[in-house]
């Protein structure tokens, strides 16, 4: 099978070339990919930025979404035949996406939301998963709550906004002087260009603030939060008990614990509690944004579609860090 993959860590490492297919454990899906999506975590796991906590073996193929069609399954499937139209965020172990095949555990996967096309599903299972990870599993958030999600003009951002205003939250995020109008659109209550304005003076009294941006943002999110208020950031650093969560080494766990402890630090002193989240897999989850895409309730954001051919030029815009929503690659 044709893939995407690199032979070694590094920032332009990687090429198209052959592959065997991958092998159909007994829970396992193999899907043909009919579409992908690229995260600023795949550019990340490209140069090797999280080899200390996700130890990958290569050749590795990138990419963490799919939206494809099932081909065959193992005989502990009978959640999905062949035919079905699903779409997947791989668990962390098994990623490798940029392909015309993979083998994904069932317990991954979700059918795909019947109202949306592939490219369009395969633009949400990593976003969508994360956006639910944080606001629902991690900050419960209720009705009447505020929250403030960091560059909302994002990827996690353009789906997190929606989904806050799903769940009756009153929803501030920050942009850029272009996107201000169109995040508003996606249902932001307050939006804060930040060439114009700084957001800590602007927004106080929050319940939960979700970083996706650089320290100096996380350190500042503190100040607009309530006492008791929660900051989940998913852009690091993360926690002891994330270390703990991986199973990480002793070794590997102090130094997240010195990452981190500065944040850890300040929050605490203003009265409020650090949280780091790194998405994983879940089916289940994934089946809940089902219905919540099929409602209308989120819509995906798609900023441009690349061929295959051209993946290698795809990440390069992503890394740029100006997408609109996600970045498509079209296998079909």
């Amino acid at each position: 099978m044709k893939a995407f993959f690199i032979k070694q860590y590094g920032k332009r490492s990687g090429s198209i070339g052959e592959l065997p297919e991958p092998k159909v454990g007994a829970n396992d899906v193999l899907v043909q990919i009919k579409a992908t999506s690229i995260n600023p975590l795949d550019a990340k796991i490209r140069s090797g930025e999280f080899k200390q906590i996700l130890p990958y073996t290569f050749p590795l193929i990138l990419g963490n979404d799919l939206a494809g069609v099932v081909v065959r399954v193992g005989p502990g499937v009978r959640q999905f035949k062949p035919g079905d139209e699903v779409y997947a965020r791989p668990a962390q172990d098994r990623i490798g996406t940029f392909a015309e095949l993979i083998s994904v555990d069932q317990d991954s996967l979700a059918l795909k939301p019947h109202n949306i096309n592939m490219e369009q599903a395969a633009s949400l299972p990593l976003v969508a998963l994360t956006a639910w990870q944080v606001l629902v599993e991690t900050a419960q958030l209720k009705k009447g709550q505020k929250v403030l999600i960091h560059a909302g003009s994002g990827g996690v951002g353009s789906v997190a906004i929606q989904l806050a205003r799903h769940l009756g939250a009153f929803v501030a995020t920050t942009t850029s002087t272009p996107n201000v109008e169109w995040v508003k659109a996606l249902g932001a209550d307050i939006v804060i260009d930040y060439k114009k304005q700084d957001f800590e003076t602007a927004l106080n009294d929050y319940d939960v603030v979700v970083n996706s941006l650089d320290p100096v943002v996380l350190k500042k999110s503190v100040n607009c939060l309530k006492p008791g208020g929660l900051l989940v950031s998913i852009s690091g650093p993360p926690t002891p008990e994330f270390g703990d969560a991986q199973g990480l080494s002793w070794p590997i766990k102090q130094i997240l614990r010195l990452l981190s402890f500065r944040i850890r630090k300040i929050s605490h002193a203003a009265g409020v509690k650090y949280s780091f989240v790194f998405m994983r897999a879940n089916g289940a989850q994934l089946k809940e944004i089902t219905s919540l895409v099929e409602s209308g309730a989120i819509k995906p954001v798609i900023d441009k579609v690349y061929p295959f051919t051209s993946i290698a030029d795809a990440l390069t815009y992503v890394e740029q860090g100006r997408v609109k929503g996600k970045v498509v690659i079209n296998l079909a």
